[in-house]
């Protein structure tokens, strides 16, 4: 994969730019790549250079992304006055519940038609998706629609003002189980020991909705980047994001060990020899 400056905006230009139409909704979705589909969901601010490099590795890694604008720029480097304009915004929106634990966002029912859509187009057992932050447990609640296989939550931070909350309604959660249960299926999910924004005590309330479908890694804080964009500079004071700003591009890193786990978690599930 070609190197592409982290302090620029990306012009997504490798990406076809779709506007696609769910359930009488339009997005803008980015898409490239071949194979399996897997949904990438940028964190706050949105598809950053750091969100979109991550999507690349799993693009070069054998499938077909579909990364939905959720809010945001679409390429723009996190900056520290318009990230904190995104966020506000969306802490607000209609399609998210940022203050409410156990209920799931409204943004989530057209996620799920997106993964039920990139399945169609690209076929296979089935789709993965990530989540990011203010999207991290989206691909949970996702595990409603039959089709998503593979889901990751990494640093997930809603509800912002709960920290043992999650956010997802009880009877979808209950929902969730059983279908792990009955099919063989894990969640996988990451965060930093420090960060402030997902905390052990949403790791804990995870592990007790799902049991051992819960797979959670906790990285030391050690192991993060600590040359980061403005917004992160200005906003995110602790070692947060384990795929993009915060991972340390060099082999034996742990935040390496993070990406290659979830490269290798979608390549097992959504691999057509899976029994």
């Amino acid at each position: 994969m070609p190197t592409r400056p982290l302090t620029q905006d990306d012009p997504l230009d490798d990406f076809a730019r779709r506007e696609v139409t769910l359930d009488g909704v339009s997005k803008i979705v980015h898409i490239a790549g071949q194979g399996p589909a897997v949904i990438v969901m940028a964190e706050m601010p949105g598809i950053s250079p750091h969100v979109a490099r991550f999507a690349r590795w799993v693009r070069d890694a054998g499938f077909t992304i579909y990364m939905p604008s959720l809010f945001g720029r679409d390429g723009a480097v996190a900056g520290a006055e318009a990230g904190a304009a995104v966020f506000q915004r969306a802490c607000v929106s209609a399609e998210f519940r940022a203050m409410a634990a156990n209920q799931s966002s409204p943004v989530t029912q057209w996620l799920r038609s997106l993964a039920r859509f990139a399945h169609g187009e690209c076929g296979g057992p089935g789709v993965g998706a990530i989540g990011m932050c203010f999207t991290g447990n989206f691909a949970l609640t996702m595990m409603l629609e039959p089709s998503m296989l593979a889901p990751v939550l990494s640093q997930p931070s809603l509800p912002l003002n709960d920290p043992a909350g999650i956010e997802i309604a009880p009877d979808e959660v209950k929902a969730v189980r059983e279908r792990l249960e009955r099919e063989d299926l894990t969640v996988l999910a990451y965060r930093f020991e420090g960060d402030k924004f997902c905390m052990a005590q949403r790791f804990a309330a995870y592990a007790e909705a799902l049991g051992d479908r819960f797979v959670g890694r906790v990285l030391p804080d050690s192991a993060a980047n600590r040359d980061v964009p403005p917004f992160f500079q200005n906003f995110v004071t602790t070692p947060h994001s384990v795929v993009t700003v915060h991972l340390i591009d060099e082999a034996g890193q742990p935040t390496i060990a993070a990406r290659d786990e979830i490269l290798a978690f979608f390549k097992r599930r959504l691999s057509t020899a899976r029994g």
